[in-house]
């Protein structure tokens, strides 16, 4: 494991890990679901865990982040993953801090509009936990019913891209990470994935960016990539920062297919 002690955990702290049956997604009702809930520093975090219809796996797995405001169940992840588990893999997602299950009304409106120190403060330790409750996410996933934690790659949105590129860094696991809308100098210093996704390589990192996006300049798409190591792949496409093409979400799935082990055909 990494040693940087701005992402550690107690490694003695029990993950206490459940998973019980839950419904599917509306839109994909063939799928098995499963929640799921671990303990990470103190905190309970709760996920979401998709499986194919049929087979006893394992699968490998992608852990697949949501954006700012977002949670496990958002409908952008609801209409990106069920054609990745049919296509072979364990898709899971967890709530980040102050989202989903986790939502605090008032942190939630100080952390949409972050100004001041306490805001700051409020965001680094909202990314320094989000980044070691992932990490204890791929603890929990070795007790999954179902998933091969010894496959994992990591996919993410907005928010869950930025912090990912972090969490990716500093962590040995994931095979591969595919960023979407991400940026580098958008946050706290010490959260900033400049200074983390280098440390990926030489696995292979896929960064997507929208021409039309609003939310994340250019600039600090193009700043994350000259900061990743090789190899890696940075593709735009002409869309705005929440309406991303199907075409985006299928080069996203190509490319993470042959880190994860799983067949190449379409």
């Amino acid at each position: 494991m990494n040693d940087d002690p701005l992402f550690a955990s107690d490694p003695g702290e029990p993950l206490a890990l459940w998973q019980r049956p839950q419904a599917p997604p509306a839109a994909a009702p063939d799928l098995r679901a499963f929640g799921f809930e671990y303990t990470s520093r103190g905190d309970r975090v709760p996920g979401r865990l998709l499986l194919p219809p049929r087979g006893d796996g394992p699968f490998p797995l992608v852990l697949l982040q949501h954006g700012l405001g977002g949670c496990k169940e958002s409908p952008y992840l609801d209409a990106t993953a069920p054609v990745w588990v049919r296509g072979g893999a364990a898709v899971a997602s967890i709530d980040f801090p102050l989202h989903g299950a986790r939502a605090s009304g008032k942190l939630g409106d100080r952390l949409a509009s972050p100004t001041g120190a306490p805001a700051l403060a409020l965001t680094t330790e909202l990314m320094r936990q989000a980044v070691i409750d992932l990490r204890r996410a791929l603890d929990a996933a070795a007790g999954l019913e179902g998933v091969d934690a010894r496959r994992v790659a990591y996919a993410g949105f907005s928010l869950g891209a930025i912090i990912g590129a972090t969490f990716c860094g500093v962590d040995p696991r994931p095979r591969a990470a595919a960023l979407a809308l991400a940026g580098g100098g958008l946050g706290p210093a010490e959260m900033d994935p400049l200074r983390h996704l280098g440390r990926f390589a030489p696995r292979p990192v896929l960064l997507i960016g929208a021409t039309r996006d609003q939310t994340v300049p250019r600039s600090a798409t193009e700043a994350l990539f000259a900061a990743a190591g090789e190899p890696k792949q940075l593709l735009w496409f002409d869309a705005s920062h929440d309406a991303l093409p199907g075409k985006a979400l299928k080069a996203i799935w190509l490319f993470l297919r042959a880190p994860l082990g799983l067949a190449q055909s379409e």
